[in-house]
């Protein structure tokens, strides 16, 4: 059985989560949150933010926190039955700088090789952080590339990409075109 996978990417604060939580909703499936952040105590301002995305799920969603094994959390929770909601990629990458390039490239080959084979629904929530300024220091450099690759390569295995900016919802697998030459 063929999975539905879908990439909800937008900037900051523009509702991505909020249209994801929408999809699942609306998947007719048993929803688990693959939340990729981790509670830190001492920010207070970090932890208004996750509580904001628990007030907003239903109480009959499961959470399951997943900071960095996100691929084997797919294999363990995909199935016909469940639609599974992964936010965010951001936060995951930033969990994983500091792997090296060799780690990263296999880290990364094997989440897009199990989002693409899984049964069920997989939602992946993504930042846009190309859109501005190149990062004056190597880290912020790194953190760019590697979400920006990682859309690329779920964007060209999806079934529907969409784009949520100002407000608004744009699919993008409607309105678009895959780059020539993408896998």
């Amino acid at each position: 059985m063929k999975n539905q996978l879908s990439l909800v990417t937008g900037p900051a604060r523009s509702g991505k989560s909020e249209w994801a939580e929408y999809l699942a909703q609306n998947s007719a499936k048993s929803v688990i949150y693959l939340a990729t952040s981790t509670l830190d105590a001492s920010d207070g301002e970090w932890i208004s933010r996750i509580d904001l995305h628990r007030q907003r799920r239903p109480a009959n969603w499961t959470t399951v926190e997943v900071p960095v094994e996100l691929s084997a959390a797919l294999r363990l929770n995909a199935g016909p039955e469940n639609c599974l909601l992964v936010d965010s990629l951001g936060t995951w990458v930033a969990n994983l700088l500091e792997l090296d390039n060799a780690s990263w490239e296999s880290t990364l080959s094997d989440l897009i090789l199990s989002a693409g084979q899984l049964a069920g629904e997989i939602i992946f929530v993504a930042e846009e952080t190309g859109w501005g300024v190149v990062p004056a220091y190597p880290a912020g450099r790194l953190f760019r590339d590697r979400l920006g690759t990682l859309s690329r390569r779920l964007g060209t295995i999806a079934d529907a990409v969409y784009l949520v900016t100002g407000g608004h919802v744009l699919n993008l697998s409607l309105l678009g075109h895959k780059l020539p030459g993408s896998k």
